[in-house]
């Protein structure tokens, strides 16, 4: 009896025992697995902090080869073409750029719709940079009528740049159902119809030359959807999606076309607000834009043109698109706001 128990006994300890031992191996085993799960989730960790360094490093020696570097060589936009061609020529971003361009040699053709002004500014850019002029009168807004009228003035013209700056924009921010229809057809006719057909026109001739350059003056409000200011942001998603696509389809062909999207710039087109028409380094005015915008052409195909902008660009990348709607919400209510505000201050 005492040997058979002693015996039962010793079998359940090897059981035990056994037992013991294969959790101890199973133990092992989900160790060993565990580990190996760590080794490939440090192996993505590694990685994916290696991209993100090397994303930011790469934007910022883009942004210094952009915004820095570019001004240091020297730029023959000559070599282009005698002339020079400037939508919206008359005022702000488009004037600047005329005299930018005349002050670099180039002769000059501003359109715009008001003949006053047009002879104004070609007389000023006669009289200080000692070029040539031509001006055409054109309401942008009328839509297609116009632009045959165009074609035959430019005809004869050996245009080496376009600059497709006219544009416009809400009177101020506003919902969609609030803005009248007219302002709805001039923000097609104007910010997304010309920059079509005035490229549609000019371009031809230069890819028969193998040289040339377009700027088609977007925004940086086409970096997601702006609420309150819907069309103008849609139409401006328009003018830099049709940039990049032309730029990839001629760049063989020696034509630069470049998407500007810069932030706000001190002009007429934010008149609504008192805040955004205060020059500062957030918001330059229209000349010192230009002289860093024009910087950047052959070097950036799609850039902001200016190096705070560049700033706002990157954390918008940054941004949540839900953050995005309620920050982008707020800031054009703060704008209205605002400039309500001063207006009730001067009554």
């Amino acid at each position: 009896m005492m040997i058979d128990f002693l015996e039962r006994a010793s079998g359940k300890q090897r059981s035990r025992m056994a037992a013991v031992d294969q959790f101890s191996f199973l133990f092992q085993g989900l160790n060993r697995n565990l580990r190996a799960v760590e080794e490939v989730l440090a192996i993505i960790g590694l990685l994916y902090v290696s991209k993100s360094a090397f994303a930011l490093t790469w934007k910022v020696l883009q942004g210094f080869r952009t915004h820095v570097l570019a001004r240091a060589r020297r730029l023959d936009l000559n070599k282009y073409g005698k002339w020079a061609v400037v939508t919206g020529g008359t005022d702000g971003i488009g004037k600047a750029y005329a005299r930018e361009l005349a002050r670099r040699g180039l002769n000059i053709i501003i359109i715009s719709r008001s003949k006053e002004k047009l002879d104004k500014t070609a007389k000023e850019i006669e009289d200080e940079f000692k070029v040539q002029t031509f001006v055409i009168q054109a309401d942008f807004s009328k839509g297609r009528e116009i632009y045959e009228d165009i074609e035959r003035q430019l005809k004869d013209k050996e245009i080496g740049i376009l600059i497709n700056n006219v544009g416009c924009m809400y009177e101020y921010p506003q919902c969609f159902m609030n803005v009248p229809e007219q302002k709805l057809w001039d923000l097609i006719n104007i910010n997304i119809a010309s920059v079509t057909m005035m490229t549609y026109i000019v371009i031809p001739q230069m890819i028969q030359r193998k040289k040339g350059i377009i700027v088609n003056m977007s925004s940086i409000s086409s970096f997601n959807p702006l609420p309150l200011m819907a069309v103008y942001s849609a139409s401006k998603v328009y003018v830099d999606w049709f940039s990049r696509a032309l730029s990839y389809e001629y760049k063989d062909e020696g034509v630069i076309v470049q998407s500007l999207v810069p932030s706000y710039i001190a002009t007429s087109l934010v008149r609504f607000s008192s805040l955004l028409q205060r020059p500062s380094f957030l918001v330059p005015d229209p000349e010192r834009f230009v002289r860093s915008a024009i910087c950047t052409l052959g070097v950036a195909d799609r850039t902001t043109g200016f190096w705070s902008h560049g700033l706002q660009y990157w954390m918008y990348e940054l941004t949540p698109i839900s953050l995005w709607y309620r920050i982008s919400w707020f800031m054009q209510k703060s704008i209205d706001n605002h400039d309500r505000q001063d207006k009730d201050k001067h009554t």
